[in-house]
């Protein structure tokens, strides 16, 4: 309670000054939002610590109900937590919803990592209360996907879903972070830019042949299980850093 009352009391500060500002006001309001984001960082890392294993699902916001890709995320999600994994959406509408709404209706741990943006982001009902983070700040959310995700299962998505796969897909390469399964959904949809990254990234040599094994394309529910359950048979769960 003290740090949300703390974020909100800077965030307040920060918002005041942000019409008249030159180039010193700037830097002073830098110096106010490295508290900000400091406490953006403590309060996920207090929360998220306590949740314990989940697969992160990625994709569109703009995703209706009726759509064949939020109905698979629905089924994947349900089958993730029968498995005994949590859900980490981005707490959104869409495949967002998709995916805390099958964690939800399966009774298993359904958490919500929202984002304030001035269009399409608002809460879903699916979210359990107590698992429900806000940030102002992308990048400290994507710590927390990358942190405490076991497992990223892209669905179909815009710029948001590509950012966070290749987010991953680098720190992975890199070896900033430890390896885990990243599956992208839908071979119709992921196929052109797979192709792209080996006719054109690996041709040039801006990546190498095994890069491309980190990476798994599926198109159902049972190949999405199956390669998180062959992944942790053979590896412990842990935070990725």
């Amino acid at each position: 309670m003290i740090i949300d009352g703390l974020l909100i009391l800077i965030h307040v500060l920060m918002r005041s000054e942000e019409n008249h500002k030159n180039w010193n006001q700037q830097k002073t309001n830098d110096s106010w939002a490295i508290f900000k984001i400091m406490g953006e960082f403590v309060n996920g890392y207090e929360k998220m610590s306590r949740i314990g294993p989940c697969v992160s699902i990625f994709g569109s916001a703009r995703t209706k109900p009726e759509d064949k890709y939020y109905k698979l995320a629905q089924s994947i999600a349900k089958r993730i937590t029968q498995s005994g994994y949590g859900v980490i959406t981005g707490g959104g509408p869409g495949i967002m919803e998709a995916g805390n709404k099958g964690a939800h209706l399966a009774g298993g741990t359904s958490v919500g990592l929202n984002i304030t943006l001035p269009f399409e982001q608002h809460d879903n009902p699916y979210i359990d209360k107590d698992k429900s983070i806000d940030f102002d700040y992308f990048f400290v959310r994507k710590v927390m996907f990358v942190k405490y995700s076991q497992g990223f299962v892209v669905m179909p998505g815009g710029f948001g879903t590509l950012d966070e796969f290749f987010e991953a897909f680098t720190l992975i390469q890199t070896k900033k972070i430890d390896q885990f399964p990243l599956i992208l959904v839908g071979r119709s949809f992921w196929s052109g830019l797979m192709d792209w990254v080996k006719n054109t990234l690996l041709e040039e040599g801006n990546i190498s042949p095994e890069d491309l094994d980190m990476v798994h394309v599926v198109d159902t529910e049972d190949e999405v299980l199956s390669i998180l359950n062959n992944f942790y048979n053979k590896n412990n769960f842990s935070p990725n850093f």
